[in-house]
């Protein structure tokens, strides 16, 4: 298959990957927002069982420069999202 290419704006949404393809999409979309500058990203990984939202937030604990991440909140999402903060120090 060829690559597809996805905008790199800081949201993430995985309904449209297979779930063997989350882990290594998820750190190579961290890892590109972080060389574009981008803080704050927004992983939409739905509710469901949690498997998607427990892949995301492993690949999340071993990042060495997320800082932090959180379930998002509000009427939007809530739990069906997660945001993450990058640490944007020497990224380039």
């Amino acid at each position: 298959m060829d690559p597809v290419e996805y905008p790199i704006n800081g949201i993430l949404d995985l309904h449209h990957f297979r779930p063997q393809e989350v882990a290594d999409l998820v750190e190579e979309y961290l890892r590109t927002c972080r060389e574009e500058g981008i803080g704050r990203v927004r992983i939409i990984h739905g509710k469901g069982k949690g498997v998607l939202r427990r892949t995301v937030h492993s690949v999340l604990d071993r990042t060495a420069y997320v800082q932090d991440y959180h379930l998002a909140s509000g009427s939007s999402g809530s739990w069906g999202a997660t945001i993450a903060y990058l640490d944007l120090s020497d990224s380039t």
